[in-house]
């Protein structure tokens, strides 16, 4: 129970309730693996959480806490399919063009950058 909800305040400030309602519209839809099989679909949320946590702490994916409740072969696996749809300069745009996101607008860049920079490593 700890680690619920260490993982829940973690995830309150890495990904604000703001933040979040700009970056729902520009994730792509996941549907079912090709191959079949593999546990129940993970709240978006959650990924896109544990996801901002390894670009931001610069963890490596392997090394991502349990207490996000994802597991770091899925956060990569997404990381990769929204950086190949284009989410973080989409999202970078996003922060700025919202006038009422003002607080969010530092941090939203930070996350775009660090993603375009890890992708760059993890190419």
């Amino acid at each position: 129970m700890l680690r619920v909800m260490v993982g829940d305040a973690l995830s309150g400030r890495l990904v604000s309730d703001r933040l979040w309602e700009l970056v729902v519209p520009l994730l792509p839809g996941f549907g079912v693996r090709r191959q079949g099989g593999g546990r129940a679909p993970v709240e978006e949320r959650a990924v896109f959480t544990a996801v901002v946590f390894v670009l931001t702490s610069g963890c490596a994916w392997r090394q991502l806490p349990a207490c996000f409740g994802v597991a770091s072969p899925t956060a990569h696996r997404r990381f990769t399919v929204w950086t190949n749809a284009g989410v973080w300069p989409r999202l970078r745009r996003a922060v700025l063009d919202h006038p009422d996101s003002r607080d969010e607008i530092e941090w939203g860049e930070a996350i775009a950058l660090a993603a375009t920079a890890r992708r760059t490593r993890d190419a």
